[in-house]
This record gives structure tokens, C-alpha cells and sequence, in this order.
């Protein structure tokens, strides 16, 4: 073999090792450049979320519920000692701001979103002084570890009291379930009418009303709220939001309406007759399959002429349960033009006697469809 064909195979052998660490050399770089961008992404990503965060922060400072450290969050509730409850978004503790001030800490979890619950509660909360809406203490954001301070209010949730295992008594009392239901009422017509901008919960069920030693309620958790101004109420929405059993029909389809404050007069309704029969709306456990759902069995009986069968010593006990179930009614129409405002809701709940009243039902699958026009065009929420 000539010199220079030798020469010829060496340079053919080093070129194609030559290629193949360079190919090798390309795969290592495309694959370290991908990670470290998608490292970099990410890292951008936390950063503009707590600018975003920080921001919001900076502009709700002059309505001022108190900013705290996250050591500040840990002496108040003396290292998260006393959980009173947990959830979805985080845990809820008992905390100690002095001798006689107590409040409740609601600590979010880290992977809560990107701060959109946490700006959302702050924001709409520091808008609002209402007697019958929770009060927002402060708040603490640091970095990633977000909480949120409310005023302590010692007897939990309406849930706790009406739906008692012993469904032939009312724990409560009608007349303090009809004063709680009208400042339930009162609270919600205060963010849709008594704001500078409309308030739209869409939460409103027991679990999220809060009762004060005296068993006044208190609307609370604002994680899923709106806003819109007042002279357009309708919201756009790109998926539903609230709880299942509550949630208004036209937040599931446009075919009802458009998605407005009547979606919290329908979750007010469910609500309502859930305190009057001291059960789930739908419950399996019946043993008269003709009352699994309570709305639709309470309607009928109603409109028979028929006792509610449900327990009431007096006569004006009896008055007050037929109230609340009617004005729960009025608000169950499946379309949002047909139910009441919240206003229209306290007057009812304020008349004496028996004068309201029946709805048209509401579950009359023999009627005809309503043909729908936007009255009011959809905005984007504030």
C-alpha cells in the first residue's frame, strides 16, 4: 500500500471520529441548552408571578390590612399549634394578636396557583366593611409562603348546625335561622350593590358563612370572587367555578343566561332550603325516594296545600320555615331574569305573615324553552 493511500485511510478514520464527537458533542449541547431554558423559564416564571404578586401588594397598601412576616404568621399562631380546619387551598389556625384579639390564619399552600386566590381575596376583601362580610385582619406574603388573617369568629360555620345528625330538630331556632338568613342576604346585596365595584362570590354556600358569638353570619372566603362594574354585571367566565350542589346553571351553560350576580341569588336559594330542611338538597339516604331532592319535593307539597313536614312548635315557627322555603324558590328559577335581586331577597325575608307568593315552578319539564337574548353584553372581569 502506497504511502499516500495510507495517508488517505488515516484522514478517512479521523474524519469519521471527528463527526462522531461532534454529533455526540451537538446532542450535549441541544440537551444542555434545552434544560437550562426550561430551567430559566421556570425561574422567570416565579419571579414575574411574585412581581405580579408584590405589585398588587404595593397598590392595596393605603386600604390597609396589615402586612405581616411569615415570622410574624408563626408567633401569632404560636407555631401553628391550634389547626381549625384544612382544605384544598391550605390549613386554617387559631392565632393570638393580644391578650384579647383573636384571629384566624388561613396559611395557602405553596402550590396554590400563581397568587391569583391569594391577590384575589386580598383585593376584594380590603374593599369591603359590611357587618354581615368577614373582615380581613392582614396578610403575609413572603416570596412564596402566603397567608391571610380574618377577625375570629368563635362559632364556625353555619354548616356545622344545620346539618345535624338529628334531622327533627333545629339547633338553632327558627327565629335565629330567619336572622341568619336575612344577614346572609343583607351581606350579599352589600358586594353586589354596596361597593364601588360589583362583587360576585361565587361560593356562597354554608361551609363559607362564618357565625360571631352572638350567631350573627358573616359571608367569608373570597378565593373564586369577581369583580365587575356596576353598571355591567354580567362576567365573562372561561370555566365554571364554585361548588358542585350550588352552582347556578348558567355558569355551566350559557344556554340559561349569562353568568351575573343572580348566579349568588341561585347558590343563596340552595343554601337557604338547606337550612329550612336541615339536609343536603340531594340526599340518597331518604327512604321516600319522592324527597331525594328536597327543592323539587318542597315545591309540590307547597303547592298541595300540605305541611312542610318539617318540625315547628309554633304556629309562627311554621310562618317562618313556609318563608324561607318561598323565597328560596323564587330564587331556584333556572333562568337569571326570572330570580329576584338580593334586594328584592331582604325584602321578602323582612315581610310578616304570609303573604308572599308561589314562584312558577321551576321544574315543570312540560315548559317550554325560553328563547334568550344578551341583554346586557359580556365583559371581562375588572
Amino acid at each position: 500500500m502506497t504511502l499516500s493511500v495510507r495517508i488517505c485511510l488515516y484522514v478517512t478514520g479521523v474524519s469519521k471520529k471527528l463527526v462522531v464527537v461532534l454529533a455526540l458533542g451537538a446532542i450535549f449541547l441541544a440537551l444542555t441548552g434545552t434544560a437550562v431554558y426550561y430551567a430559566y423559564a421556570s425561574h422567570r416564571k416565579q419571579n414575574e408571578d411574585q412581581i405580579r404578586v408584590d405589585k398588587f401588594l404595593e397598590d392595596y397598601t393605603a386600604l390597609k390590612p396589615t402586612r405581616y412576616s411569615f415570622a410574624d404568621i408563626k408567633k401569632i399562631t404560636n407555631r401553628f399549634e391550634n389547626k381549625l380546619g384544612e382544605g384544598g387551598y391550605g390549613s386554617v389556625f387559631k392565632g393570638k394578636l393580644s391578650s384579647e384579639v383573636f384571629v384566624a390564619v388561613k396559611v395557602l399552600n405553596d402550590s396554590t396557583g400563581n397568587g391569583e386566590e391569594f391577590t384575589n381575596e386580598v383585593g376584594t376583601m380590603a374593599r369591603i366593611h359590611h357587618v354581615n362580610v368577614v373582615r380581613l385582619v392582614g396578610f403575609c406574603a413572603d416570596g412564596t409562603r402566603r397567608a391571610l388573617v380574618y377577625e375570629f369568629l368563635p362559632n364556625d360555620s353555619l354548616e356545622k348546625f344545620i346539618f345535624s345528625k338529628n334531622r327533627s330538630s333545629n339547633t338553632l331556632g327558627w327565629e335565629k335561622l330567619q336572622d341568619i338568613a336575612l344577614g346572609i342576604a343583607k351581606g350579599i346585596e352589600y358586594l353586589h350593590q354596596g361597593c364601588d365595584l360589583r362583587i360576585l362570590h361565587f361560593d356562597i354556600k354554608p361551609h363559607n358563612i362564618l357565625l360571631d358569638h352572638n350567631f350573627n353570619p358573616k359571608v367569608a372566603d373570597f378565593g373564586l370572587a369577581k369583580l365587575c362594574s356596576k353598571e355591567q354585571s354580567m362576567v365573562s367566565m372561561t370555566a365554571a367555578r364554585g361548588t358542585m350542589g350550588y352552582i347556578a346553571p348558567e355558569v355551566f351553560s350559557r344556554n340559561f343566561g349569562n353568568v351575573s350576580y343572580k348566579s349568588d341569588v341561585y347558590s343563596f336559594r340552595m343554601m337557604l332550603l338547606e337550612m329550612v330542611g336541615g339536609r343536603k338538597n340531594t340526599d340518597a339516604t331518604m327512604q321516600n325516594t319522592s324527597q331525594v331532592y328536597f327543592p323539587e319535593w318542597v315545591y309540590n307539597r307547597l303547592c298541595e296545600g300540605e305541611e312542610l313536614g318539617i318540625k315547628a312548635e309554633e304556629e309562627e315557627h311554621g310562618l317562618i320555615a313556609k318563608r324561607l322555603t318561598v323565597v328560596g324558590l323564587w330564587c331556584i328559577q333556572w333562568y337569571p331574569m326570572d330570580r329576584p335581586s338580593m334586594k328584592t331577597v331582604v325584602q321578602m325575608l323582612e315581610g310578616k305573615g304570609d303573604t308572599l307568593s308561589m314562584p312558577p315552578n321551576p321544574f315543570d319539564s312540560t315548559k317550554p324553552a325560553r328563547t334568550l337574548d344578551n341583554e346586557l353584553p359580556i365583559i371581562s372581569e375588572a
